[in-house]
């Protein structure tokens, strides 16, 4: 069941945009491990030789975590930032 927002949604409600941010890293993270397991997937039973999926999966892998420390630690939030 999807959420439900009390209020008409605004971008510029604090608690509405780390919602919105979070389950945007939840699509992102969603469409990684699609892509990414579809890949590997393919990889294994071709038992084709593709190094190069090591390298797109960690690089990939490594921007959601760049995505999730920012949505976390770094984001504001508060109602001063949007100025």
């Amino acid at each position: 069941m999807p959420p439900r927002w009390p209020r008409k949604p605004d971008r510029k409600d604090p608690e509405y945009r780390r919602l919105d941010d979070r389950m945007n890293f939840a699509i992102h993270v969603g469409i990684f491990a699609a892509i990414n397991s579809g890949l590997w997937f393919v990889d294994a039973i071709k038992q084709a030789d593709w190094s190069w999926l090591i390298s797109v999966t960690g690089i990939w892998a490594g921007i959601l975590l760049v995505h999730l420390i920012y949505i976390i630690a770094i984001a504001d939030y508060s109602l001063e930032s949007n100025g």
